[in-house]
């Protein structure tokens, strides 16, 4: 029988290994979310100026493996669903990396 904490063990493992925060943080960068502030209004800009990427991906990944990190809230809009059917679906914003560490 396979022990039931060890996926969780494997999947936390992952999530805050230094490759894995890397490619995400990259992605970000490399798309038109690097001009998009998230809800606590930083950009990819701002972090790469003020704390840079390795200070700050180091940051997030002691917040994360100490268990001290709290996710931003998640906005919400409502946008046309399209095809003129004047019906709304709901869209969530998460926030952008940037909102997951502030710069000290």
């Amino acid at each position: 029988m396979a022990d039931p904490g060890r996926r969780f063990d494997d999947l936390f493992n992952l999530v805050h290994d230094p490759a894995t925060l890397l490619v995400a943080f990259a992605r970000v960068a490399g798309n038109s979310g690097r001009n998009t502030p998230g809800v606590d209004g930083w950009t990819v800009d701002a972090v790469e100026q003020t704390v840079g990427v390795p200070g700050f991906l180091d940051d997030l990944r002691a917040q994360v493996k100490g268990g001290t990190f709290r996710p931003l809230p998640v906005r919400q809009r409502l946008i046309p669903k399209g095809h003129g059917s004047g019906k709304l679906r709901s869209l969530g914003i998460r926030p952008s990396p940037i909102g997951w560490s502030r710069p000290r």
